[in-house]
C-alpha cells in the first residue's frame, strides 16, 4: 500500500521517515518530495510498505502524531 505523509517537518530525511514507519511492518520504500529548482522538500513525500493491514495501523496510529515538531497528516495515497 502506499501511504501519503504531509505536514513534514523539511528537515526530515527519507531514512527518518522509513524509520518511524519500520514500527509498523516492512516498508519497501520512502519518499520524500523536493521542488527541483531549489531541491528543498515540499513538506510531504510517500511511504510504500507491503502488507496492507500494517499500512492501515500505520495510517490510523500516525495521522495526527508528532513528528519532528509537527502534527503528521497520514492517509492512504491516491492513485496518479
Amino acid at each position: 500500500m502506499n501511504i501519503y505523509v504531509g505536514n513534514l517537518n523539511y528537515k526530515a530525511t527519507e531514512e527518518q521517515l522509513k524509520e518511524v514507519f519500520s514500527a509498523f511492518g516492512e516498508v519497501v520504500s520512502s519518499k520524500i518530495i523536493v521542488d527541483k529548482a531549489t531541491k528543498r522538500s515540499k513538506g510531504f513525500g510517500f511511504v510504500e510498505m507491503t502488507d496492507n493491514a500494517a499500512a492501515q495501523n500505520a495510517i490510523d496510529q500516525l495521522a495526527g502524531s508528532e513528528f519532528l515538531g509537527r502534527k503528521l497528516v497520514v492517509s492512504q495515497a491516491r492513485e496518479k
